[in-house]
């Protein structure tokens, strides 16, 4: 069984067509059925489910399918490594990236990394910290910085510590506190919260903070967007808490410090077993003081 084969068969599979499977591989669609076919004589049954409108991964398509990817990553790390043996690093460095982000300058280092590194490149994705957690876990995701409540820290995976922040209130310039200096949670009590969405790492520091605290609040918007929350805020519908970074110069909003206001920690994150080249010059890039 060969190589491509084994990516015809991936190609087929996350496409669920072989017209698509063959764009995508640059092949004819009568030649991807044929190594499709020559892959199931070898195997000894069928992979995938056929029909004139509907291309289905059988059971035995299901158990084959997650080995033939691991075969092609295997493959893609031997080229790699090989490379970088000879001190050249290339390959794709696919990376998570929170939008609270405030302890690395994100672009800055990727400039970096291009300056040093012109061969790899690189794939940045939205999400949440929980999420990417998993994805370096299953092997999807070489790192991602994330955000996560003080109580939490992530577990599994290689992390390096960035920032330890303590939270601030973010209100509308014209807000009844918005004179003010510092609160305290139950200050706030009354108000409309914009949060993330209940359940995600960013919604979850303020909520153990204001379980800690005995203090029950509204949060009558919901959106993962940091500028949708800003807008919000600005617009006098809700108010929020938010990284200092994030609300630092943002026109309209005023920053509250809140005295028994959440905290949370900023990792970097990525790979303990086997990190690719890549991913590690990046996690050398970025810094941070403390491993744990």
């Amino acid at each position: 069984m060969e190589l491509q084969q084994l990516r015809y068969v991936v190609a087929v599979a996350e496409t669920g067509s072989f017209t698509r499977a063959a764009e995508r591989c640059h092949i004819v669609q009568s030649a991807i059925s044929h190594q499709i076919k020559a892959v199931e004589r070898e195997v000894g049954t069928s992979l995938f489910a056929r029909s004139s409108r509907r291309v289905e991964l059988t059971p035995a398509g299901e158990a084959f399918l997650p080995h033939a990817r691991a075969g092609i990553d295997s493959a893609e790390r031997a080229v790699v490594a090989a490379v970088a043996a000879s001190g050249e690093v290339r390959g794709t460095l696919t990376i998570g990236v929170i939008p609270t982000v405030t302890a690395v300058d994100l672009p800055g280092v990727l400039g970096m990394l291009r300056a040093r590194h012109p061969r790899v490149a690189v794939r940045l994705r939205a999400g949440s910290s929980h999420d990417f957690v998993a994805a370096i876990e299953a092997g999807t995701m070489d790192a991602a910085l994330l955000g996560l409540a003080e109580s939490t820290p992530p577990g599994g995976v290689a992390v390096r510590v960035l920032a330890r922040e303590r939270l601030v209130a973010v209100v509308g310039e014209r807000h009844r506190l918005g004179a003010r200096r510092r609160v305290r949670l139950h200050e706030l009590a009354e108000e409309p919260f914009a949060d993330f969405p209940e359940g995600s790492p960013g919604r979850e520091q303020s909520e153990l903070a204001f379980a800690a605290a005995g203090v029950v609040r509204d949060v009558a918007i919901e959106t993962m967007s940091t500028q949708l929350l800003l807008d919000l805020i600005r617009g006098g519908l809700a108010v929020g808490m938010l990284p200092s970074g994030v609300a630092a110069g943002v026109a309209g909003v005023r920053a509250l410090a809140v005295v028994d206001g959440p905290r949370r920690v900023e990792y970097l994150a990525w790979s303990g077993f086997n990190p690719s080249p890549a991913a590690l010059a990046f996690v050398e890039l970025c810094g941070g003081s403390v491993s744990v």
